[in-house]
């Protein structure tokens, strides 16, 4: 917890400076935090250590992120999604997994945390799932739901997504994660 702390007020400084460079991140706060420019952070493999052996690197990717920039992650929100810092790359694959989306479909993850909420929204996209579909489904029908995402294949076509079924219920609009107000566990690395 004093390394979290530690590195929070160095980023914070850093912040002052700048904001986030994803290269300038250490492997622990890689994933899942986003850069200055609005990019996704992503941890890879470097294959060209010194020794031979494979050491890690933080990358910016081509991902953009509309809603936030200069963030890293909380723990809160990677323990409540049940996400891991210490993947390398992101998939979609883990939407196969029912107890990985029983998390992310939680209300200590759907509900808090915006930024792990985007990413798995827009990978759900390209799979041609609409993630508000597949949490609402989740908790009924699980086992449907990992029938419907293997069959489903990349999406082919753009997807629609079916209108209001009443005046109260209203749908996201394609890219548009759900936004629900900062939380304390969830502020962004000050610029």
């Amino acid at each position: 917890m004093a390394l979290v702390l530690f590195l929070a007020f160095s980023f914070f400084l850093q912040g002052a400076l700048g904001g986030i460079i994803c290269e300038q991140l250490p492997i622990e706060l890689c994933s899942f935090s986003v850069s200055n420019s609005g990019k996704r952070c992503l941890l890879e493999n470097n294959f060209a250590a010194s020794d031979g052996t494979t050491a890690f690197q933080c990358k910016t990717s081509e991902v953009s992120v509309n809603i936030m920039h200069d963030w890293i992650e909380s723990d809160e929100c990677i323990s409540a999604c049940g996400v891991d810092r210490k993947a390398v790359g992101i998939s979609s694959d883990s939407l196969l997994q029912p107890q990985f989306t029983a998390k992310l479909c939680s209300n200590a993850c759907y509900q808090s945390c915006p930024n792990i909420v985007d990413l798995f929204f827009n990978m759900a996209l390209g799979e041609g799932v609409y993630l508000p579909s597949l949490c609402k489904e989740q908790g009924t029908n699980p086992r449907r739901v990992m029938t419907d995402i293997r069959s489903s294949g990349a999406a082919n076509s753009p997807v629609s997504c079916p209108g209001p079924a009443s005046s109260s219920e209203s749908y996201m609009t394609p890219g548009m994660a759900p936004m629900p107000p900062m939380t304390p566990g969830m502020a962004p690395v000050a610029v």
